[in-house]
Parts: C-alpha cells; sequence; structure tokens
C-alpha cells in the first residue's frame, strides 16, 4: 500500500514571527525535498479533517481550550511563554494538526494505508493537559492514541519519540496507562527538563548526552527498544518524528543524520509488520534545519514505505 501523507493548508498560517525556528518555511523545506527526490509521486496525499473540542478534550483539560480561545489575537501576537505564541490563526492551525493524527488512524485501521505521515506544525508532544510550552499546542500524538484506543478499543498503542527534546507532555499523559508504551531517546540536560522520577514502568525514555553519535543511538535502540516493544507486541505504532537531532540543527547537539532516521524507522516497520498488521502513524515534531529537516524527512518516509 501507498504510505499516506497528510497535511492541511491551515498549518502554514499559523507564525510566530519571522525570528521563529518554528515557521511555516518548515513544511516548504519538506515539500521541496518531497519533490526534488521524486517521492512525492509515490505517497498518497490526503487533508487532515481537524480535530473537535471533544477529541482534544480526551487529553486536555477544558478550562486550558477556554484559556486559548480567550486569548486569541486579532492582530499581533499573544504570548503564552516566551517561546510559544498564537497569532489569529494558530488554533486553526492547531485543530488541523491534531486532526491530522486522527484521519491517519482511521486510514491505516481502516486498510486505507498501512503507513501514514503527518507534515503537520504546530508540533505537540510538550504540550501538557493544561498548558502550551516548546511551540506545542494541543499534544497531536496523545489526541491521536487516545482516539485509537477509544474508537478502535485497542489494547497495547507504542509511542516512539525520537525528537531531540523530552515528549515531556506524552509522557504526562500516559505515565501508568498500561495500554500505552512510549520509548523515547532525547538529549539531556536540555529543554524541558520535566521528567518523571521515577519512571512508570510504561515509560521507557532514555536520557543520552550532548554528541551522541548515530552509533550509539542504534545500541540503544537495538539494546533497549527494541526489546521492550517486542515484549509488549503493540498493534498500532505513533511515531513522534523529530529531527532536530541532526548534527546540523542547533537546537541541540546530537550528530544524528538522515541515515540514521532511516534506520530506525525501517527498525519499526519490521516490528509492525510482525505485530500491528504493518499499522504507523508518524507525526512531525521538531526539526530546525531547513535542508537537514527536509532530507531527513525524505529518508523517514522512503523507510516507511520500504523504498
Amino acid at each position: 500500500m501507498e504510505t499516506l501523507y497528510i497535511t492541511h493548508p491551515a498549518c502554514r498560517l499559523h507564525d510566530m514571527g519571522a525570528w521563529h525556528p518554528e515557521g511555516p518555511e518548515r513544511l516548504d523545506a519538506i515539500n521541496d525535498q518531497m519533490v526534488a527526490s521524486g517521492l512525492m509521486d509515490f505517497v498518497a496525499h490526503r487533508n487532515a479533517v481537524p480535530a473537535t473540542e471533544a477529541d482534544v478534550l480526551r487529553v486536555h483539560r477544558s478550562e486550558y481550550l477556554d484559556y486559548l480561545r480567550s486569548n486569541v489575537p486579532v492582530t499581533g501576537h499573544f504570548s503564552l511563554d516566551p517561546d510559544t505564541l498564537m497569532d489569529a490563526h494558530t488554533l486553526d492551525a492547531a485543530w488541523a494538526a491534531a486532526g491530522a493524527g486522527m484521519t491517519a488512524v482511521d486510514a491505516v485501521m481502516r486498510e486505507q494505508g498501512g503507513k501514514a505521515f503527518c507534515a503537520v506544525r504546530p508540533p505537540g508532544h510538550h504540550a501538557r493537559p493544561d498548558q502550551a510550552m516548546g511551540f506545542c499546542f494541543f499534544n497531536n500524538v496523545a489526541v491521536a492514541t487516545a482516539y485509537a484506543l477509544e474508537k478502535y478499543s485497542l489494547d497495547r498503542i507504542a509511542i516512539i519519540d525520537f525528537d531531540v527534546h523530552h515528549g515531556n507532555g506524552t509522557e504526562e499523559m500516559f505515565g501508568f496507562d498500561p495500554r500505552v508504551l512510549m520509548c523515547s531517546f532525547y538529549q539531556y540536560p536540555l529543554f524541558p527538563d520535566q521528567r518523571q522520577y521515577p519512571p512508570p514502568d510504561n515509560m521507557l525514555n532514555i536520557p543520552v548526552a550532548a554528541g551522541s553519535t548515530g552509533a550509539d543511538l542504534r545500541d540503544l535502540v537495538s539494546n533497549t527498544w527494541l526489546p521492550k516493544l517486542r515484549e509488549f507486541a503493540p498493534q498500532l505504532l505513533l511515531i513522534s518524528a523529530g529531527f532536530d537531532g541532526h548534527r546540523e540543527d542547533a537546537m541541540g547537539q546530537l550528530n544524528l543524520v538522515e541515515a540514521d532516521y532511516a534506520w530506525i524507522t525501517e527498525q519499526l516497520v519490521v516490528l509492525a509488520d510482525e505485530t500491528a498488521q504493518g499499522r504507523i502513524v508518524s507525526m512531525l515534531e521538531g526539526g530546525y534545519s531547513l535542508s537537514a529537516l527536509g532530507r531527513s524527512v525524505v529518508a523517514h518516509i522512503k523507510a516507511l514505505s520500504k523504498l
């Protein structure tokens, strides 16, 4: 089956300012590399169906939604924190980004596509139940996970997060939920420094040092993630796909390259084929060096597609 490529025009409208690294040009960089590589012709395109309030309230609090809505600016920006700002279009983009994961879950669960990549923004994995942070407003992968658990009565969903930053919001939302296994690595110390300690049994989130190489992280994946994932036998895999661990990305100090993202993805594809009928939904998180981001997404989607 073709890999689905899911996006939405609203995701380009959210703009926190020309100075901000999380800008619309990130999606342009991905699109340009997809076209230049010829990969755009090998994916099935679909627009996201935006999330509803009920969808988001599975993981976020109603008071938080009220707060966001009451502070949408007509012009300019409203600052939720120094790095996370709303403009007039932010919530439209956030509803679309959160809905993309659910659109993808429906597709892969109904066998319309075994794999899906959601090229959306704003990202999501730092968003807490009642707080925006780290460029994130709604926790996109968490919204998709909660939706899949409820709609498809799944018993075991794995969330994989390879962003350079810890997915603290996702960990907070699903810590101690035995239906979810989260596996990640992240540079430490580094933003956001919000870890649950001691970690819940279903959270295999491993800090790594600045300067860690692709070889280091392949060993980590092989020796920690994969045995735990095979024991868990997920019925669906969701990926928080952050590419800011690339050696060209100034957001962190890991030394990953495109081949490392491809290798990690290949391992997850093998696992999904073994336990989840091949079903993977991947959602864009970080990645701020535009060329490296576009190249890494191409490598990731090629690996998802077994190309």
